[in-house]
């Protein structure tokens, strides 16, 4: 078990470097925003179309299929069991959907009397003629509707059920890994170096922009280090070979929360030796310590990329709608 590789959450790919790579920080921070913004008040089938159009980004850009594979297989399962349990459960409207029904059969109408009432016309109807209206559209509300029978229950999938079952899944995937490609394509210096170029403005309002990118630094930097953590952990206790069921929930839990105690303390003592070095090498201000790693300067590549802004919000106005 390697979550550095297999799962690489926050990690910079540095070799090989593809075309994505090379895209500005600040552009690919704009694009970002675009995915995380672009799927709200839309309509499934833009949402569909995003989360397909982040799987061709990733195969056109050239990313290795080592680095993406278990990363987006995994979260494609998240995704798929969330759509399927979503898809069944309770739409949350309280409305009872059935189709058109006649009420009564035209061919058996009896001739109305003096003492007949409404109420004696309908119920003298047979019930032969209680039978289905063609529907005048193909508008179908309820899409599957099977009765459980022994321990499984009642299956019901309506048209808000799926809808809601689409936004969940698709909002889920655009969201994680919209970010994680954004992480694994651009450097942490790189990422810094943009946002502060962005938040320069704020400065006016006197706020620490030097020092809110250098927490931001350090806390990419950290990301890696955390896995490291984790997974010695998790191999530590793969080769004591322990029986959990002799130990039962009570010791397993008390294991666990040794094992959570040791993790939080050696993430501290990586942040306390992060710190002896930075201030061994006299940082003392992010302000009198400044060491420009990336050229921020926009290329033809980055104005084609921020050309394509313009197209992709006007479909989406256009074909993306309001869900």
């Amino acid at each position: 078990m390697d979550l550095l590789r297999s799962l690489p959450i926050g990690s910079y790919l540095e070799h090989p470097v593809t075309w994505l790579h090379k895209i500005d920080p600040r552009v690919k921070l704009v694009w970002l925003m675009t995915f995380l913004v672009a799927p709200l008040l839309s309509n499934p089938f833009w949402r569909i179309g995003l989360a397909a159009s982040l799987i061709l980004l990733t195969i056109i850009a050239g990313i290795p299929l080592r680095v993406w594979r278990k990363q987006m297989g995994w979260l494609l399962l998240l995704c798929f069991f969330m759509f399927l349990l979503s898809s069944v459960a309770p739409d949350s409207l309280a409305a009872k959907h059935s189709p058109r029904m006649p009420q009564f059969c035209p061919d058996a109408i009896v001739p109305a009397t003096s003492t007949d009432t409404p109420e004696n016309l309908t119920t003298q109807q047979p019930a032969e003629c209680q039978l289905k209206l063609p529907q005048p559209t193909s508008y179908q509300y309820v899409y599957l509707d099977r009765r459980g029978f022994l321990f499984f229950p009642r299956l019901v999938v309506t048209r808000r059920s799926l809808d809601v079952a689409v936004r969940i899944s698709t909002l889920i995937f655009t969201l994680i890994y919209s970010t994680s490609l954004y992480l694994l394509t651009t450097a942490p210096e790189e990422i810094t170096a943009g946002l502060e170029d962005l938040m320069s403005p704020l400065r006016r309002l006197n706020l620490p922009i030097p020092e809110i990118t250098l927490t931001l630094t350090l806390s990419l930097r950290f990301i890696p280090l955390v896995l490291e953590e984790v997974q010695n952990l998790v191999r530590s206790v793969r080769t004591r070979a322990i029986d959990w069921k002799k130990l039962g929930v009570k010791r397993s839990a008390q294991l666990w929360l040794i094992v959570s105690e040791k993790l939080l303390e050696n993430l501290l003592l990586r942040a306390e030796q992060i710190a002896v070095a930075m201030d061994v090498r006299g940082f003392t201000s992010p302000n009198e310590h400044r060491v420009q790693w990336h050229q921020l300067r926009l290329r033809w590549r980055d104005w084609i990329a921020l050309g394509i802004l313009i197209p992709f919000w006007c479909a989406r106005w256009l074909i993306g709608g309001v869900a």
